[in-house]
């Protein structure tokens, strides 16, 4: 079996890799877990979970769905009140912070749901939040 005929048998095969209507949406996926510092991880447990993600990624982009996406440095400011004050953060309660975001397309919040199944580290209390993309049309 030839290497594209492969391809298309697998995208086939994938319920996720053929959108079956042209009318896909934008979803933010905010993915939150434990800090670095907090799991400590050997440097061959590091490469194993970066390589996860590489392979969650290389999935998603095959199958025409990730459009983009970046860590985020734990650092960071918040402002905030009705007289703006700046503060060091963001910092949530407990141990947990936003690691990082991806932008995906689906037909729906529930297969969108289903895609992020494949969040590499539920198996460290990582969490993700889903949420659609609002489309605001701009106008000059």
């Amino acid at each position: 079996m030839s290497e594209s005929f492969s391809r298309i048998r697998h995208r086939l095969d994938n319920p996720f890799s053929i959108p079956k209507h042209t009318n896909m949406k934008d979803f933010m996926f905010v993915f939150r877990g434990p800090t670095p510092e907090d799991l400590k991880l050997s440097p061959e447990e590091s490469q194993a979970s970066m390589q996860k993600w590489f392979d969650w990624i290389r999935q998603l982009s095959e199958q025409g769905r990730y459009k983009g996406g970046e860590p985020l440095f734990p650092g960071g400011k918040t402002i905030q009140g009705k007289k703006p004050v700046v503060t060091d953060g963001p910092f949530a309660e407990g141990k947990e912070l936003v690691g990082g975001y991806f932008i995906l397309q689906a037909e729906s919040l529930e297969e969108a749901t289903k895609i992020a199944f494949g969040f590499p580290d539920f198996e460290i209390e990582g969490s993700v939040e889903i949420r659609e993309v609002m489309k605001i049309p701009m106008h000059p």
